[in-house]
């Protein structure tokens, strides 16, 4: 071994008693041979400068000979696991080599160590090891289960060894660590005597107070509760006895942290809480009689002690997705203490206290997420082993537990997850929108890398942008997630809507300098006439002057034109047709001529007129007269060229019909804009809505809404309030069609 000026005195001792019991209890694995030559080894790194202490001043001798005696004692013998725990440091030191680890010990004890130096990296990534998605990165990288393995049992190690260690700093972010991350892993896999010291000194270098005080009262209260325990189980004992059972029977109590969680959950002291022991019968019996001989051991200590059916577990019908098997059940026991029994055999107990390490036989369970499929794989690979070697056949078991997933890193540590097959620019959109429109590549593990990049586990990703970057058309084709798509889309669409915009608004500014009022209905018809497909093309196309904007005004004043010719010179007067006939029964709500009532009219659907409207009449070639609105589209154009067939109309001041008219409404095509819109509508008075037509194109809505009212005041106040609906960017007057 190394120099004695390599340790300190207390070292020393450690490593000398370590190493004998390493020595001793890994005989059956690991030869005499194997040993000499893994000192000689390491003594030559020491005296060479490449087995050095961390900077935290913790000695890699101490540390691997001590988690090697964790995994004989706690986990199991296997040769390469022993070995590679051994080794690690003298590869990591670049002492040895993978390649010359390979040549002398195996190709499973070097794919071993390349396991433990790619997981170990995660750590210089800085990420927050709490986060869930470390976890499952962690498992990713391992490969196989072994590596994971190994690593709780050096985290307990290291837990161990820095009780005193001055850096009060460095202890929390250990036993952090441990809480978080390794505790859940090794409960996970079965290894319970680890998780509870892990969980207990996880506490008391978190919460040292009350880790002391706990520990303190227990010590205070051990005889009591030992003479307690001797109280319920000698009855017990000689009625097991008596049915020529073959048993151990014992009492143990909880650890620190689950007496603590009770403290917290129950809100009550440590006096208060009251199953602070657990009694466990464990059989000694043949497999085939294991379930018959432990609900017998149940029947008799429920004849005993009265029973809590409430707290009865039975996981031996139904064992834990981890392989635990037991049953539990709490009863009333002497001085009405309740008291919780667990009843188990001797190959359960195995199972419950080494977990994987256990060479036993045992019956496969459905799982619900991948570590409990997982859990189901190492069982078969177990069950294959037989009674031995349950370890060795676990080499060739390789964790794909998250295969179809990745987990990356930012610049600052921070973990995400996406699907296998994401790129650059889907994590680029992940982050956030507007990192991913401007993206232009980035920096992966230093290299510079396109948005078509695709993901690895493990990758650091530092995405590179550009103020001039646009989403494009193509992006689509790149992103790999739904979420990456979506936001592509988005994005894209907006742009289109903001061009849209920019084209209406010139066009808009064109009609205004040639002072041309602009009609919505002749515009939809000429986009139609023109081959657009959709509103938002034609200004998209106009805003990028593939369009000239003055052949656009000709054009609209040609159809407008010849529109308002065909309507005066060649319709008929059916074309008009009554929104409502006046009520013979009631006098006339309209005076046309001077004071002229009674004769017969009807109200131009080009306009559609409404009580209180400024109103004109026009003589049609049938002799009928047609009411305008004097704001009629074709008002202007009646006048010029039939002014002699004009006659002056006013509204009576008799009210009593209802008018038909339509409200022309522009909006974003939000969920639910529409049942807003219809429930204003419906909420007011002697208002009824008698028909509704919407046509949604590229975000937008554009909808045609009938109503009947009383006058133009209740039209104008129910204009107004939809205009407060959100999302709603226009109400008018309409025509009906």
């Amino acid at each position: 071994m190394p120099e004695k000026s390599y340790f300190t005195l207390d070292e020393k001792e450690n490593v000398l008693s370590v190493y004998r019991q390493l020595l001793r209890n890994s005989r059956p694995v690991l030869r005499v041979e194997d040993f000499n030559r893994m000192r000689r080894l390491i003594s030559e790194a020491v005296e060479t400068g490449h087995y050095q202490r961390n900077k935290q001043g913790i000695n890699p001798v101490v540390r691997n000979l001590n988690t090697a005696l964790i995994l004989c004692d706690r986990v199991g013998l296997e040769r390469s696991m022993l070995i590679s725990v051994l080794l690690f440091n003298l590869v990591v030191s670049e002492f040895l080599t993978i390649e010359t680890v390979k040549k002398e010990f195996g190709d499973d004890i070097a794919q071993l160590i390349r396991g433990l130096i790619k997981s170990n990296s995660l750590y210089a990534k800085q990420a927050a090891v709490e986060s869930e998605n470390f976890r499952k990165l962690l498992l990713s990288f391992a490969e196989d289960i072994r590596v994971i393995i190994i690593m709780i049992a050096d985290r307990l190690c290291v837990m161990k060894m820095i009780n005193h260690h001055p850096n009060e700093k460095y202890r929390y972010d250990i036993a952090c660590e441990a809480s978080y991350l390794y505790a859940p892993l090794a409960h996970r896999l079965g290894l319970y005597s680890i998780k509870s010291e892990l969980e207990d000194l996880s506490l008391k270098y978190t919460n040292r107070e009350i880790y002391d005080q706990i520990a303190h009262k227990l010590n205070e209260t051990k005889r009591n509760r030992d003479k307690y325990i001797m109280e319920f189980i000698q009855p017990v004992k000689q009625k097991l006895e008596a049915e020529g059972l073959h048993f151990e029977i014992k009492g143990r109590t909880k650890s620190i942290f689950s007496i603590w969680n009770k403290m917290k959950k129950q809100k009550a002291d440590l006096e208060d809480i009251y199953d602070l022991f657990a009694i466990r019968v464990i059989l000694e019996t043949p497999l085939e009689q294991e379930k018959a001989d432990c609900w017998k051991v149940y029947s008799i200590v429920t004849d005993m002690y009265q029973p809590n059916p409430k707290r009865m577990k039975d996981w031996l019908s139904i064992p834990k997705s981890n392989g635990y098997e037991s049953l539990h059940i709490t009863v009333l026991g002497p001085k009405q203490r309740w008291v919780e029994v667990q009843i188990r055999t001797r190959r359960m107990d195995e199972i419950a206290e080494r977990g994987l390490a256990a060479h036993w036989k045992y019956k496969g369970i459905k799982s619900e997420n991948g570590l409990d499929d997982l859990m189901n794989n190492v069982r078969e690979v177990l069950e294959a082993a037989g009674n031995g070697g349950a370890l060795e056949l676990m080499r060739d078991f390789k964790m794909d537990l998250y295969d179809k997933e990745v987990f990356v890193f930012t610049p600052k540590g921070d973990l995400y997850k996406l699907p296998l097959g994401a790129t650059l620019l889907d994590f680029a959109f992940l982050i956030h929108t507007g990192l991913g429109c401007k993206c232009v590549g980035g920096k992966v593990n230093g290299k510079i890398e396109t948005i078509k990049y695709k993901l690895k586990s493990g990758d650091t990703i530092e995405v590179l942008t550009s103020p001039n970057q646009t989403p494009k058309q193509d992006w689509l084709n790149i992103a790999a997630t739904s979420k990456g798509r979506v936001k592509i889309k988005q994005a894209l669409n907006e742009q289109q809507n903001k061009a849209a915009e920019y084209g209406k608004e010139l066009l808009q500014r064109r009609f205004k300098n040639r002072k041309i009022e602009m009609e919505d209905g002749v515009m939809m018809r000429l986009i139609k006439k023109m081959g657009y497909k959709t509103v938002t093309d034609f200004y998209n196309e106009l805003a990028d002057e593939h369009i000239d904007v003055n052949r656009v005004i000709d054009l609209y004043l040609e159809i407008d034109k010849k529109e308002n010719e065909e309507q005066y010179e060649t319709r008929t007067a059916e074309e008009f047709t009554l929104q409502k006939e006046p009520d013979e029964s009631k006098e006339d709500e309209l005076v046309i001529g001077g004071d002229v009532k009674g004769i017969d009219y009807k109200l131009a659907k080009c306009c559609n007129p409404i009580y209180g409207d400024e109103i004109f009449g026009f003589v049609s070639t049938e002799g009928t007269i047609k009411i305008h609105r004097k704001d009629c589209p074709n008002a202007r154009h009646i006048y010029s060229r039939y002014r002699y067939r004009v006659v002056n109309a006013r509204w009576s001041g008799k009210m009593g019909s209802k008018y038909v008219t339509v409200l022309r409404v522009i909006g974003n095509d939000d969920i639910g804009i529409v049942t807003n819109i219809t429930s204003i509508i419906s909420k007011e008075k002697n208002i009824y809505m008698r028909g509704i037509s919407i046509d949604s194109n590229d975000g937008l809505f554009q909808g045609h809404i009938t109503v009947t009212v009383d006058d133009i005041s209740s039209l104008n106040s129910l204009m107004k309030k939809l205009k407060t609906v959100k999302g709603v960017k226009d109400v008018q007057r309409g025509s009906i069609r």
